[in-house]
């Protein structure tokens, strides 16, 4: 019938939202993060900066920061999860370090910038999700 999924194709559709929505959920929070974080910027005006930078940022979350999560496991243990807001934090200086080098200008003053930015990035792309997720 019509609107009907049979479960082979229910198994290969994503839970949650779209390789180009995460990017876009990435990109408002980010941005929500230039915006509210003291210490942490854009020398560039205008969307394409920040989409660039979300690409950026999604890339390093999928490639590197499984990687790191594994190799800190016990380091998370050890302070009950917290060593993943320090892990956040120096992703995003990573992702500040390659949108500069790609010609991006982005700047993050120091540690406590990063890890508050990096904060505000996870609540916000947390929340976007959720309230964003397919049926």
């Amino acid at each position: 019938m019509a609107g009907e999924h049979t479960h082979a194709e229910k198994r290969h559709q994503p839970d949650g939202p779209s390789f180009i929505m995460r990017w876009l959920i990435n990109a408002v929070a980010i941005w929500a993060a230039f915006q509210i974080v003291p210490g942490i910027m854009i020398l560039e005006d205008g969307a394409g900066p920040i989409i660039l930078i979300a690409l950026i940022f999604g890339l390093i979350n999928a490639i590197i920061r499984p990687i790191v999560m594994i190799l800190s496991c016990p380091l998370i243990i050890l302070t009950l999860g917290l060593g993943t807001l320090v892990i956040n934090a120096a992703l995003l200086g990573l992702t500040a370090w390659i949108a500069n080098a790609v010609g991006i200008g982005v700047v993050i003053d120091g540690f406590w910038p990063a890890f508050f930015g990096a904060l505000v990035i996870s609540i916000i792309s947390g929340l976007l999700s959720v309230f964003l997720r397919r049926e």
